[in-house]
Protein backbone atom coordinates (compact mmCIF):
# COMPACT_ATOMS: atom_id res chain seq x y z
CA UNK A 1 0.00 0.00 0.00
CA UNK A 2 0.95 3.29 -0.70
CA UNK A 3 2.28 5.17 2.99
CA UNK A 4 -0.19 8.00 2.42
CA UNK A 5 -4.19 8.15 1.81
CA UNK A 6 -5.21 10.76 -0.74
CA UNK A 7 -8.96 11.58 0.48
CA UNK A 8 -9.56 14.30 -3.36
CA UNK A 9 -7.92 15.19 -6.30
CA UNK A 10 -8.52 18.57 -5.38
CA UNK A 11 -7.01 18.45 -1.53
CA UNK A 12 -3.93 20.18 -0.84
CA UNK A 13 -2.70 17.52 2.10
CA UNK A 14 -2.34 13.79 2.08
CA UNK A 15 -2.72 11.48 5.32
CA UNK A 16 0.41 9.21 6.64
CA UNK A 17 -0.95 5.93 7.31
CA UNK A 18 2.16 4.90 8.98
CA UNK A 19 5.36 7.57 10.69
CA UNK A 20 7.25 9.25 7.58
CA UNK A 21 10.74 10.03 8.11
CA UNK A 22 12.78 12.82 6.09
CA UNK A 23 13.95 11.78 2.62
CA UNK A 24 10.89 9.18 1.97
CA UNK A 25 9.89 9.52 -1.38
CA UNK A 26 6.05 9.38 -2.41
CA UNK A 27 6.25 8.20 -5.72
CA UNK A 28 1.88 9.02 -6.02
CA UNK A 29 2.11 12.57 -5.35
CA UNK A 30 5.84 13.10 -6.39
CA UNK A 31 6.92 14.38 -3.44
CA UNK A 32 10.10 14.07 -0.88
CA UNK A 33 8.94 14.39 2.72
CA UNK A 34 10.89 17.37 5.10
CA UNK A 35 11.35 16.03 8.23
CA UNK A 36 9.08 13.46 10.71
CA UNK A 37 5.31 13.18 10.08
CA UNK A 38 3.35 11.52 12.32
CA UNK A 39 0.92 8.79 11.79
CA UNK A 40 -2.75 10.11 10.91
CA UNK A 41 -1.09 13.91 10.45
CA UNK A 42 -0.95 15.74 6.96
CA UNK A 43 1.30 16.06 4.23
CA UNK A 44 1.63 19.32 1.96
CA UNK A 45 1.57 17.93 -1.87
CA UNK A 46 2.13 21.14 -3.13
CA UNK A 47 3.51 24.94 -2.45
CA UNK A 48 0.88 26.67 0.33
CA UNK A 49 1.29 30.73 0.68
CA UNK A 50 1.12 31.85 3.67
CA UNK A 51 -2.72 33.05 4.19
CA UNK A 52 -3.71 31.08 1.10
CA UNK A 53 -6.55 28.39 2.13
CA UNK A 54 -5.63 24.58 2.44
CA UNK A 55 -8.18 22.01 1.73
CA UNK A 56 -8.84 18.37 2.45
CA UNK A 57 -11.74 16.18 1.55
CA UNK A 58 -12.21 18.82 -0.98
CA UNK A 59 -13.17 21.31 1.65
CA UNK A 60 -11.14 24.42 3.60
CA UNK A 61 -10.01 23.07 6.93
CA UNK A 62 -7.69 26.06 7.42
CA UNK A 63 -5.26 28.75 6.28
CA UNK A 64 -1.83 28.48 6.24
CA UNK A 65 -0.11 30.42 8.78
CA UNK A 66 3.21 30.47 7.03
CA UNK A 67 4.67 29.23 3.65
CA UNK A 68 4.34 25.65 3.85
CA UNK A 69 6.39 23.47 0.92
CA UNK A 70 5.98 20.40 -0.86
CA UNK A 71 6.53 17.31 1.65
CA UNK A 72 6.28 19.21 5.12
CA UNK A 73 4.21 18.21 7.79
CA UNK A 74 1.25 20.39 8.03
CA UNK A 75 -0.15 20.78 11.48
CA UNK A 76 -1.17 23.61 13.95
CA UNK A 77 2.90 25.29 13.46
CA UNK A 78 1.74 26.59 10.16
CA UNK A 79 -2.28 26.11 10.08
CA UNK A 80 -4.60 27.67 11.32
CA UNK A 81 -8.89 28.95 11.48
CA UNK A 82 -7.16 32.27 10.98
CA UNK A 83 -9.88 35.33 10.63
CA UNK A 84 -10.52 34.09 7.28
CA UNK A 85 -11.28 31.03 8.52
CA UNK A 86 -14.10 31.98 11.08
CA UNK A 87 -15.33 34.14 9.04
CA UNK A 88 -15.28 32.11 5.40
CA UNK A 89 -18.24 31.60 3.70
CA UNK A 90 -19.89 28.56 3.65
CA UNK A 91 -22.65 27.74 0.70
CA UNK A 92 -25.58 26.45 2.56
CA UNK A 93 -27.54 25.85 -1.10
CA UNK A 94 -30.52 24.04 1.28
CA UNK A 95 -31.83 21.26 0.14
CA UNK A 96 -29.92 20.64 -3.33
CA UNK A 97 -28.43 16.94 -2.56
CA UNK A 98 -31.89 15.70 -0.23
CA UNK A 99 -33.28 12.67 -1.83
CA UNK A 100 -36.25 10.94 -0.46
CA UNK A 101 -34.86 7.54 1.05
CA UNK A 102 -35.06 4.32 -0.52
CA UNK A 103 -36.45 2.22 1.99
CA UNK A 104 -35.85 -1.87 1.63
CA UNK A 105 -38.37 -3.89 0.52
CA UNK A 106 -38.34 -6.50 3.93
CA UNK A 107 -36.89 -4.55 6.87
CA UNK A 108 -34.79 -6.52 9.41
CA UNK A 109 -35.64 -6.95 12.47
CA UNK A 110 -34.04 -7.40 15.89
CA UNK A 111 -35.37 -8.93 19.35
CA UNK A 112 -36.60 -5.85 21.09
CA UNK A 113 -38.71 -5.65 24.27
CA UNK A 114 -41.95 -4.40 23.12
CA UNK A 115 -43.61 -1.76 26.69
CA UNK A 116 -47.82 -1.65 26.97
CA UNK A 117 -47.13 1.73 24.92
CA UNK A 118 -46.32 -0.43 22.08
CA UNK A 119 -42.94 1.13 22.60
CA UNK A 120 -39.66 -0.94 22.08
CA UNK A 121 -36.85 -1.21 24.23
CA UNK A 122 -33.35 -2.49 24.30
CA UNK A 123 -32.63 -2.73 27.65
CA UNK A 124 -34.39 -3.29 30.64
CA UNK A 125 -33.38 -1.39 33.56
CA UNK A 126 -34.76 -0.36 37.00
CA UNK A 127 -33.53 3.84 37.25
CA UNK A 128 -33.14 6.44 40.32
CA UNK A 129 -32.93 9.80 38.79
CA UNK A 130 -32.13 12.84 41.34
CA UNK A 131 -33.89 15.78 41.45
CA UNK A 132 -30.67 17.81 43.15
CA UNK A 133 -27.05 16.77 43.97
CA UNK A 134 -27.43 16.52 47.31
CA UNK A 135 -29.77 12.77 46.94
CA UNK A 136 -27.25 11.74 44.99
CA UNK A 137 -25.37 9.83 47.98
CA UNK A 138 -28.92 8.05 48.85
CA UNK A 139 -29.28 7.42 45.48
CA UNK A 140 -26.45 5.48 44.99
CA UNK A 141 -26.80 3.50 48.11
CA UNK A 142 -30.10 2.42 46.82
CA UNK A 143 -28.69 1.00 43.88
CA UNK A 144 -25.42 -0.21 45.42
CA UNK A 145 -28.08 -2.58 47.04
CA UNK A 146 -28.87 -4.45 44.10
CA UNK A 147 -25.27 -4.80 42.65
CA UNK A 148 -24.96 -8.14 41.19
CA UNK A 149 -21.22 -8.19 41.78
CA UNK A 150 -21.46 -7.22 45.75
CA UNK A 151 -25.06 -8.44 46.15
CA UNK A 152 -25.72 -11.16 43.84
CA UNK A 153 -28.94 -12.54 46.04
CA UNK A 154 -30.40 -9.06 45.29
CA UNK A 155 -31.31 -9.78 41.24
CA UNK A 156 -31.01 -13.46 41.79
CA UNK A 157 -34.85 -14.20 41.24
CA UNK A 158 -34.98 -11.28 38.33
CA UNK A 159 -32.77 -12.64 35.20
CA UNK A 160 -35.07 -10.55 33.17
CA UNK A 161 -33.73 -7.27 34.46
CA UNK A 162 -30.53 -5.47 33.40
CA UNK A 163 -29.78 -4.09 36.66
CA UNK A 164 -30.51 -0.98 38.72
CA UNK A 165 -28.64 2.12 37.93
CA UNK A 166 -28.38 5.45 39.99
CA UNK A 167 -28.42 8.53 37.52
CA UNK A 168 -27.33 11.38 39.59
CA UNK A 169 -26.73 15.54 38.78
CA UNK A 170 -24.33 17.55 39.72
CA UNK A 171 -26.99 20.66 39.80
CA UNK A 172 -30.50 20.97 40.21
CA UNK A 173 -29.54 24.12 42.90
CA UNK A 174 -27.93 27.12 43.27
CA UNK A 175 -29.36 27.44 39.45
CA UNK A 176 -32.59 29.88 39.14
CA UNK A 177 -36.20 28.08 39.03
CA UNK A 178 -37.47 29.34 36.43
CA UNK A 179 -35.24 30.07 32.48
CA UNK A 180 -33.29 28.43 30.02
CA UNK A 181 -31.14 26.34 32.94
CA UNK A 182 -33.53 24.86 34.26
CA UNK A 183 -35.73 23.84 31.61
CA UNK A 184 -33.16 22.05 29.80
CA UNK A 185 -32.21 20.38 33.52
CA UNK A 186 -36.17 19.64 33.11
CA UNK A 187 -36.06 18.31 29.99
CA UNK A 188 -33.37 15.91 30.25
CA UNK A 189 -34.80 14.33 33.61
CA UNK A 190 -38.00 13.89 31.96
CA UNK A 191 -37.00 11.81 29.08
CA UNK A 192 -34.98 9.50 30.98
CA UNK A 193 -37.68 9.11 33.58
CA UNK A 194 -39.67 8.00 29.81
CA UNK A 195 -37.37 6.50 28.44
CA UNK A 196 -38.18 2.63 27.46
CA UNK A 197 -34.90 0.99 28.31
CA UNK A 198 -36.31 1.82 32.17
CA UNK A 199 -39.54 -0.67 33.09
CA UNK A 200 -39.66 1.58 36.13
CA UNK A 201 -38.10 4.83 37.94
CA UNK A 202 -37.70 6.60 41.04
CA UNK A 203 -36.85 9.97 41.76
CA UNK A 204 -34.98 11.06 44.86
CA UNK A 205 -34.76 14.72 46.08
CA UNK A 206 -34.25 16.46 49.48
CA UNK A 207 -36.80 18.48 49.99
CA UNK A 208 -35.50 22.75 49.65
CA UNK A 209 -33.86 22.28 46.24
CA UNK A 210 -34.53 24.75 43.10
CA UNK A 211 -35.91 21.92 40.95
CA UNK A 212 -38.34 20.99 43.20
CA UNK A 213 -40.03 17.34 42.08
CA UNK A 214 -43.48 18.68 41.95
CA UNK A 215 -42.62 22.01 39.81
CA UNK A 216 -40.45 19.10 37.24
CA UNK A 217 -43.38 16.79 37.28
CA UNK A 218 -46.00 20.18 36.22
CA UNK A 219 -43.77 21.35 33.69
CA UNK A 220 -43.28 17.52 31.92
CA UNK A 221 -46.50 16.28 32.43
CA UNK A 222 -45.73 13.63 34.72
CA UNK A 223 -47.76 11.62 36.67
CA UNK A 224 -46.74 8.99 39.46
CA UNK A 225 -47.52 5.54 38.80
CA UNK A 226 -46.45 2.23 40.57
CA UNK A 227 -43.57 2.17 38.46
CA UNK A 228 -42.69 5.64 38.70
CA UNK A 229 -42.23 7.22 42.35
CA UNK A 230 -40.37 10.31 43.86
CA UNK A 231 -40.01 11.34 47.44
CA UNK A 232 -37.78 13.46 49.27
CA UNK A 233 -34.85 12.98 52.30
CA UNK A 234 -36.15 15.70 54.19
CA UNK A 235 -40.42 14.10 54.03
CA UNK A 236 -38.63 10.97 54.81
CA UNK A 237 -37.07 11.51 57.06
CA UNK A 238 -33.30 11.31 56.65
CA UNK A 239 -30.87 9.08 54.62
CA UNK A 240 -30.88 5.53 56.10
CA UNK A 241 -35.08 6.27 56.24
CA UNK A 242 -34.85 7.16 52.77
CA UNK A 243 -32.60 4.69 51.65
CA UNK A 244 -34.74 1.70 52.89
CA UNK A 245 -38.05 3.06 51.23
CA UNK A 246 -36.31 3.05 47.90
CA UNK A 247 -34.93 -0.22 47.91
CA UNK A 248 -38.43 -1.36 49.36
CA UNK A 249 -40.06 0.27 46.20
CA UNK A 250 -37.66 -1.29 43.86
CA UNK A 251 -38.44 -4.29 44.91
CA UNK A 252 -41.90 -4.24 44.40
CA UNK A 253 -41.28 -2.99 41.07
CA UNK A 254 -39.07 -5.96 40.59
CA UNK A 255 -41.09 -8.57 39.89
CA UNK A 256 -43.41 -6.45 37.33
CA UNK A 257 -40.19 -5.75 35.33
CA UNK A 258 -39.07 -9.19 35.23
CA UNK A 259 -41.90 -10.39 33.40
CA UNK A 260 -40.72 -8.83 30.17
CA UNK A 261 -39.69 -11.45 26.88
CA UNK A 262 -38.03 -10.42 23.55
CA UNK A 263 -39.79 -10.75 20.45
CA UNK A 264 -38.58 -9.98 16.64
CA UNK A 265 -39.70 -6.68 16.09
CA UNK A 266 -38.41 -3.47 13.26
CA UNK A 267 -35.61 -2.23 12.84
CA UNK A 268 -37.49 1.30 12.84
CA UNK A 269 -37.77 0.82 16.18
CA UNK A 270 -34.48 1.56 16.88
CA UNK A 271 -33.47 5.47 17.52
CA UNK A 272 -29.14 5.49 17.23
CA UNK A 273 -27.12 8.31 18.74
CA UNK A 274 -24.10 9.22 16.88
CA UNK A 275 -20.84 9.72 18.71
CA UNK A 276 -17.25 10.61 18.39
CA UNK A 277 -14.78 11.45 20.95
CA UNK A 278 -10.74 10.84 21.21
CA UNK A 279 -10.57 11.24 17.36
CA UNK A 280 -7.61 11.63 15.36
CA UNK A 281 -6.56 11.81 11.67
CA UNK A 282 -8.30 8.45 10.84
CA UNK A 283 -11.69 9.23 12.32
CA UNK A 284 -12.95 10.65 9.18
CA UNK A 285 -11.32 8.25 6.94
CA UNK A 286 -11.98 5.10 8.22
CA UNK A 287 -14.65 4.75 11.36
CA UNK A 288 -16.90 8.09 10.55
CA UNK A 289 -17.70 6.94 7.39
CA UNK A 290 -17.94 3.49 7.82
CA UNK A 291 -20.55 4.01 10.48
CA UNK A 292 -21.76 6.66 8.25
CA UNK A 293 -22.62 3.59 6.17
CA UNK A 294 -24.46 1.72 8.80
CA UNK A 295 -26.90 4.96 9.56
CA UNK A 296 -27.98 4.79 5.98
CA UNK A 297 -28.52 0.97 6.01
CA UNK A 298 -30.86 1.67 9.20
CA UNK A 299 -32.33 4.75 7.99
CA UNK A 300 -33.09 2.73 4.96
CA UNK A 301 -34.71 -0.01 6.97
CA UNK A 302 -37.02 2.55 8.66
CA UNK A 303 -34.90 3.28 11.66
CA UNK A 304 -33.73 6.80 13.43
CA UNK A 305 -29.98 8.25 13.43
CA UNK A 306 -29.22 11.42 15.64
CA UNK A 307 -26.32 13.73 14.70
CA UNK A 308 -25.41 16.00 17.27
CA UNK A 309 -21.93 17.66 18.38
CA UNK A 310 -22.97 21.29 17.53
CA UNK A 311 -19.41 22.90 18.37
CA UNK A 312 -18.01 19.31 16.67
CA UNK A 313 -19.82 20.21 13.22
CA UNK A 314 -19.12 23.95 13.14
CA UNK A 315 -17.64 24.78 9.69
CA UNK A 316 -19.12 21.78 8.10
CA UNK A 317 -22.41 22.88 8.47
CA UNK A 318 -22.93 23.30 4.65
CA UNK A 319 -22.47 19.28 4.25
CA UNK A 320 -26.03 19.28 6.26
CA UNK A 321 -27.82 22.08 4.76
CA UNK A 322 -27.49 21.01 1.67
CA UNK A 323 -29.01 17.59 2.75
CA UNK A 324 -31.61 19.11 4.65
CA UNK A 325 -36.10 18.20 3.70
CA UNK A 326 -36.81 21.81 3.95
CA UNK A 327 -36.04 25.07 4.64
CA UNK A 328 -37.08 25.80 7.53
CA UNK A 329 -34.81 22.38 8.68
CA UNK A 330 -31.88 24.26 7.35
CA UNK A 331 -32.43 27.21 9.14
CA UNK A 332 -33.27 26.12 12.31
CA UNK A 333 -29.73 24.01 12.32
CA UNK A 334 -28.09 27.77 10.83
CA UNK A 335 -29.49 29.47 14.06
CA UNK A 336 -28.36 26.74 16.13
CA UNK A 337 -24.83 27.46 14.62
CA UNK A 338 -25.60 30.74 15.66
CA UNK A 339 -26.66 30.66 18.80
CA UNK A 340 -23.33 28.85 19.61
CA UNK A 341 -21.35 31.55 18.26
CA UNK A 342 -22.96 34.04 20.66
CA UNK A 343 -22.45 31.42 23.27
CA UNK A 344 -18.81 31.25 23.03
CA UNK A 345 -18.28 35.07 22.76
CA UNK A 346 -20.76 35.87 25.80
CA UNK A 347 -18.25 33.57 27.98
CA UNK A 348 -14.61 34.96 26.36
CA UNK A 349 -14.31 32.08 24.17
CA UNK A 350 -14.09 30.48 20.70
CA UNK A 351 -15.59 27.90 18.42
CA UNK A 352 -11.79 26.67 17.54
CA UNK A 353 -10.92 25.57 21.05
CA UNK A 354 -11.98 22.29 19.74
CA UNK A 355 -9.79 20.37 18.64
CA UNK A 356 -8.76 18.96 22.05
CA UNK A 357 -5.14 18.31 22.83
CA UNK A 358 -5.31 14.64 22.43
CA UNK A 359 -7.45 15.38 18.81
CA UNK A 360 -4.25 17.44 17.70
CA UNK A 361 -1.90 14.70 18.94
CA UNK A 362 -3.76 12.36 16.60
CA UNK A 363 -3.19 14.72 13.22
CA UNK A 364 -6.29 17.06 13.88
CA UNK A 365 -5.43 20.72 13.28
CA UNK A 366 -8.41 23.05 13.08
CA UNK A 367 -12.01 22.55 14.15
CA UNK A 368 -12.96 22.58 10.48
CA UNK A 369 -11.16 19.76 9.92
CA UNK A 370 -12.55 17.80 13.23
CA UNK A 371 -16.01 18.81 11.69
CA UNK A 372 -15.49 17.35 8.14
CA UNK A 373 -14.74 14.19 9.24
CA UNK A 374 -16.96 14.28 12.55
CA UNK A 375 -19.77 14.85 10.02
CA UNK A 376 -19.14 11.58 7.76
CA UNK A 377 -20.74 10.25 10.94
CA UNK A 378 -24.54 11.53 9.41
CA UNK A 379 -24.01 9.13 6.39
CA UNK A 380 -25.59 10.40 3.33
CA UNK A 381 -29.43 10.63 3.93
CA UNK A 382 -31.88 13.53 4.22
CA UNK A 383 -31.89 15.26 7.13
CA UNK A 384 -35.26 15.32 8.11
CA UNK A 385 -35.59 17.66 11.38
CA UNK A 386 -33.49 19.23 13.77
CA UNK A 387 -33.97 19.11 17.55
CA UNK A 388 -32.89 21.23 20.77
CA UNK A 389 -31.17 19.53 23.73
CA UNK A 390 -33.14 16.66 25.21
CA UNK A 391 -36.15 17.06 23.24
CA UNK A 392 -38.49 13.77 22.27
CA UNK A 393 -37.33 12.73 18.77
CA UNK A 394 -40.47 11.88 17.07
CA UNK A 395 -39.15 12.11 12.99
CA UNK A 396 -38.09 8.75 11.77
CA UNK A 397 -34.66 9.01 9.29
CA UNK A 398 -31.83 10.86 9.74
CA UNK A 399 -31.83 13.94 12.30
CA UNK A 400 -30.08 16.92 14.18
CA UNK A 401 -29.86 17.55 17.72
CA UNK A 402 -28.35 20.37 19.29
CA UNK A 403 -25.80 19.60 21.71
CA UNK A 404 -21.81 20.32 23.22
CA UNK A 405 -19.53 18.37 21.90
CA UNK A 406 -18.29 17.22 25.17
CA UNK A 407 -19.29 13.28 24.71
CA UNK A 408 -20.97 12.75 28.26
CA UNK A 409 -23.16 15.97 27.57
CA UNK A 410 -23.91 15.19 24.10
CA UNK A 411 -25.00 11.68 24.62
CA UNK A 412 -27.03 12.14 27.41
CA UNK A 413 -29.31 14.70 25.37
CA UNK A 414 -29.84 12.18 22.98
CA UNK A 415 -30.86 9.46 25.23
CA UNK A 416 -33.53 12.03 26.86
CA UNK A 417 -34.35 12.48 23.34
CA UNK A 418 -35.26 8.80 22.95
CA UNK A 419 -32.18 7.07 21.51
CA UNK A 420 -31.61 3.27 22.63
CA UNK A 421 -28.42 2.73 21.02
CA UNK A 422 -25.48 4.56 20.66
CA UNK A 423 -22.20 4.10 18.62
CA UNK A 424 -18.86 6.16 19.36
CA UNK A 425 -16.15 6.24 17.28
CA UNK A 426 -12.79 6.99 18.78
CA UNK A 427 -8.91 6.51 17.21
CA UNK A 428 -7.56 7.41 20.50
CA UNK A 429 -9.29 4.90 23.41
CA UNK A 430 -11.94 7.02 24.76
CA UNK A 431 -14.22 4.74 27.56
CA UNK A 432 -17.33 5.36 27.75
CA UNK A 433 -20.48 3.71 28.33
CA UNK A 434 -24.40 5.05 28.53
CA UNK A 435 -26.81 3.38 30.76
CA UNK A 436 -29.56 2.90 29.77
CA UNK A 437 -28.49 2.47 26.70
CA UNK A 438 -25.79 0.28 25.41
CA UNK A 439 -23.03 1.95 23.57
CA UNK A 440 -21.24 0.10 20.38
CA UNK A 441 -17.04 1.30 20.30
CA UNK A 442 -15.50 1.69 16.88
CA UNK A 443 -11.72 2.02 16.81
CA UNK A 444 -10.61 4.60 13.98
CA UNK A 445 -6.93 2.62 13.48
CA UNK A 446 -5.51 -0.92 13.88
CA UNK A 447 -3.00 0.29 16.97
CA UNK A 448 -5.72 1.65 18.97
CA UNK A 449 -7.50 -2.15 18.39
CA UNK A 450 -4.29 -3.86 19.45
CA UNK A 451 -3.78 -1.95 22.33
CA UNK A 452 -7.17 -1.50 23.98
CA UNK A 453 -9.15 -3.71 22.65
CA UNK A 454 -10.63 -4.26 25.60
CA UNK A 455 -12.51 -1.52 25.54
CA UNK A 456 -13.46 -1.60 21.58
CA UNK A 457 -16.48 -3.83 20.08
CA UNK A 458 -15.08 -3.06 16.38
CA UNK A 459 -12.41 -2.37 14.45
CA UNK A 460 -12.18 0.05 11.63
CA UNK A 461 -8.62 0.64 11.11
CA UNK A 462 -8.63 -2.53 8.37
CA UNK A 463 -9.82 0.22 6.03
CA UNK A 464 -6.38 2.29 6.52
CA UNK A 465 -4.21 -0.50 6.65
CA UNK A 466 -5.49 -4.08 5.31
CA UNK A 467 -7.98 -2.57 2.14
CA UNK A 468 -11.02 -3.25 3.84
CA UNK A 469 -13.88 -1.32 1.76
CA UNK A 470 -16.32 1.85 3.92
CA UNK A 471 -19.01 -0.33 2.95
CA UNK A 472 -18.22 -3.77 4.20
CA UNK A 473 -17.25 -1.94 6.97
CA UNK A 474 -20.20 -0.58 7.59
CA UNK A 475 -22.55 -3.41 7.09
CA UNK A 476 -20.06 -4.91 9.93
CA UNK A 477 -21.12 -2.24 11.84
CA UNK A 478 -25.09 -2.47 11.29
CA UNK A 479 -25.07 -6.22 11.88
CA UNK A 480 -23.66 -5.59 15.53
CA UNK A 481 -26.03 -2.81 15.71
CA UNK A 482 -28.92 -5.54 15.69
CA UNK A 483 -26.70 -7.75 17.83
CA UNK A 484 -26.47 -5.87 20.57
CA UNK A 485 -29.94 -4.57 19.68
CA UNK A 486 -31.43 -7.82 21.28
CA UNK A 487 -29.39 -8.42 23.88
CA UNK A 488 -25.95 -8.63 22.95
CA UNK A 489 -23.42 -7.19 25.84
CA UNK A 490 -21.42 -4.82 24.84
CA UNK A 491 -17.83 -4.15 25.75
CA UNK A 492 -18.59 -1.31 27.84
CA UNK A 493 -21.24 -2.80 29.93
CA UNK A 494 -19.17 -5.57 30.24
CA UNK A 495 -17.16 -3.21 32.43
CA UNK A 496 -19.84 -1.84 34.15
CA UNK A 497 -19.79 1.77 32.08
CA UNK A 498 -22.93 4.02 32.22
CA UNK A 499 -23.76 5.46 35.76
CA UNK A 500 -21.13 7.99 36.02
CA UNK A 501 -21.74 8.77 32.58
CA UNK A 502 -25.06 10.63 32.63
CA UNK A 503 -23.92 14.34 32.44
CA UNK A 504 -26.96 17.39 31.91
CA UNK A 505 -26.01 20.01 30.01
CA UNK A 506 -25.77 23.26 32.61
CA UNK A 507 -26.79 26.26 31.06
CA UNK A 508 -26.50 29.71 32.84
CA UNK A 509 -25.08 30.73 35.92
CA UNK A 510 -24.78 28.57 39.04
CA UNK A 511 -25.22 30.87 42.34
Amino acid sequence: MEPVIRLHPQDDVVIARHQLISGTKLASENVTIRGLVPPGHKVATKAIKQGEPVRRYNQIIGFASADIEPGSHVHVHNLSIGAEGGAFSRNYAIGVDAKPTQYVATPRTFKGIVRADGRVATRNYLGILTSVNCSATAARAIASHFDRDTHPEALAAFPNVDGVVALTISSGCGMGSTGEGIDVLRRTLSGYTRHTNFCGVLMVGLGCESNQITDLLTAEKLSENPLFQTFNIQDTGGTQKTVRKGVELIQQMLPHANKVVRVDVPVSHLTLGLQCGGSDGYSGISANPALGVAVDLLVQNGGTAILSETPEIYGAEHLLTRRAASTAVAEKLIERIHWWEDYCARNQGEMNNNPSPGNKAGGLTTILEKSLGAVAKGGTMRLEAVYEYAQPVTTKGFVYMDTPGYDPVSATGQVAGGANMICFTTGRGSAYGCAPTPSIKLSTNNALWKRQSEDIDINCGEIVDDGMSIAEKGAQIFELIIKVASGERTKSEIHGYGQSEFVPWQIGAVM
